[in-house]
């Protein structure tokens, strides 16, 4: 927990410990040229960040899209864990049904030796129809190889000998080494939109992630179907908000600089059709200033911090990921990016 500290508006004291993580969308649109310069960027953006007090990076994986999202999270977080000393690495997420459970379990484990322990693995079930075309795995078997890869997961990190018996996954007598450098296996979460996804973090996982472009409310009702069904699995519960997020000297900069490629990313999810806009009927209601509130913690330090505090009471959560670069736009520029993290560490991290 950071301490309160004096600012222009007061005390903003101790308001529940949370942590900080970026999580950073590595793509340049529209052909998705000069990758290589995108992951220099990404790796230097991780370096600051761990210098200003944010506890963690997170990559993401998808294929085949035209504007070349980098579709191996995993070497990325092994790049940044070997430029980094404190930062913890992860994924949010893999999507578990493409891969077959062992192979990342292994690769995992890989990088948890790398990093000394830093790793925490997301995943979730996919959603675009491209990445499973790539893989040849049908989208309606989805839910129950991410089901069977879970627990699969859990028996290789163990370290003891396992058979397995599923629908989709058979595996006789194999036992994985090494062991991870954590001792029960990295932390796994599972990222979830919708309630049977909450639910199902609640049942398996030791983490929820929350969609970045949700609105509050239905964040709110999402954690509470993963707490209440992490309670009756008798588990522990733990709350990860993904948002879109930016701090700039005032809400007119932030829009100015952020605006655009926040708004870039929700017209693909509006085209799309995703669950978080299917309540917007018409092209008149597309508009930054009506999809913010509730939606986007955007603005001066001090609006940050009362978003983060107000996002924490509702939601319970304890670690917010903060996607400052979107792969829509390939935005906003790296400099920029830059500036928000030491911003985001000077002036918010330390009050809340």
């Amino acid at each position: 927990m950071r301490p309160g500290r004096l600012t222009a508006r007061g005390i903003l004291g101790t308001f529940g410990g949370m942590n900080f993580g970026l999580y950073s969308s590595i793509a340049n649109p529209p052909r998705g040229e000069h990758l290589d310069r995108c992951i220099d960027e990404v790796i230097a953006e991780a370096q600051l960040a761990e210098a200003s007090g944010f506890d963690s990076c997170f990559f993401g994986e998808h294929h085949q899209d035209q504007d070349g999202f980098l579709p191996s999270p995993l070497i990325v977080a092994t790049a940044v864990a070997a430029r980094t000393t404190r930062l913890r690495v992860g994924t949010s997420v893999i999507l578990l049904p493409l891969h077959h459970p062992v192979h990342v379990a292994e690769d995992v484990i890989t990088l948890d030796l790398v990093s000394k322990g830093r790793v925490i693995l997301g995943v979730g079930i996919g959603y675009q129809p491209a990445d499973f075309r790539a893989f040849s795995v049908p989208m309606e078997d989805r839910a129950g190889r991410f089901e069977e890869s879970i627990e699969i997961l859990r028996l290789c990190w163990a370290g003891e000998p396992f058979s397995f018996r599923g629908k989709h996954y058979t595996l006789d007598d194999v036992q994985i080494r090494p062991r991870p450098y954590q001792r029960s296996g990295p932390p796994l979460w599972i990222g979830a939109s919708i309630d049977a996804a909450a639910r199902r973090a609640g049942r398996i996982a030791d983490g929820f992630v929350g969609t970045p472009s949700t609105g509050l409310a239905n964040a709110t009702h999402l954690a509470e179907v993963y707490k209440e069904a992490a309670r009756e699995a008798r588990r522990p519960a733990e709350v990860i908000q993904m948002r879109d997020a930016w701090v700039a000297r005032t809400r007119a900069e932030a829009d100015t600089i952020y605006g655009p490629h926040v708004m870039t990313a929700y017209r693909y999810y509006w085209d799309n059709r995703l669950a978080e806009f299917r309540n917007l009927s018409a092209g008149s209601e597309f508009t930054l200033d009506n999809l913010s509130p509730d939606r986007l913690i955007l603005g001066d330090p001090e609006t940050c911090i009362a978003e983060f505090q107000r996002w924490q009471a509702a939601t319970g959560a304890s670690t917010f990921l903060l996607r400052l670069r979107h792969a829509h736009s390939g935005g906003p520029p790296h400099e920029k990016i830059m500036e928000a993290i030491r911003l985001f560490g000077e002036r918010v991290l330390p009050y809340v």
